[in-house]
């Protein structure tokens, strides 16, 4: 390596060097996703269906016991609802209902098929059918 027209021994050349380090360009230029919309995916998908104080209460005063399928269901419901861009649902998972906020993943009520009857579903604008 020469410094200032001189010769310095053992010093040789950075080999090998990648322009394209640091820059802002998309490694994953195939599929059109960034990575930060697959990770904030992968982190709705992973995060847990939550209860509201209110839908806690309907569940002990309705006697509805969840199981872990149903769990399942539903979560799996609200993960398509919020695919297709639903941002309030009404999820029906066997015979029980549930009004969720898609977004927060909270289930803001619930219902069994007994309180269902005759009543009417506002403020949401999407169903699944589990």
């Amino acid at each position: 390596m020469i410094v200032n027209n001189r010769i310095i021994p053992g010093i040789s050349g950075v080999g090998g060097v990648n322009p394209n380090i640091g820059s802002s360009q998309s490694t994953n230029q195939g599929s059109g996703i960034s990575f930060e919309a697959l990770l904030q995916k992968q982190i709705y998908d992973t995060k847990e269906v939550k209860f509201s104080k209110h839908a806690q209460s309907r569940l002990e005063t309705r006697n509805i016991d969840l199981t872990s399928e149903q769990l399942n269901k539903l979560n799996e419901s609200i993960n398509k609802a919020n695919a297709k861009g639903v941002k309030d649902s009404l999820v029906l998972v066997d015979d029980i209902a549930f009004v969720v906020n898609v977004k927060d993943k909270a289930v803001v009520t619930v219902m069994n098929k007994d309180e269902m009857k005759e009543n009417v579903f506002s403020n949401i604008d999407g169903a699944v059918i589990a």
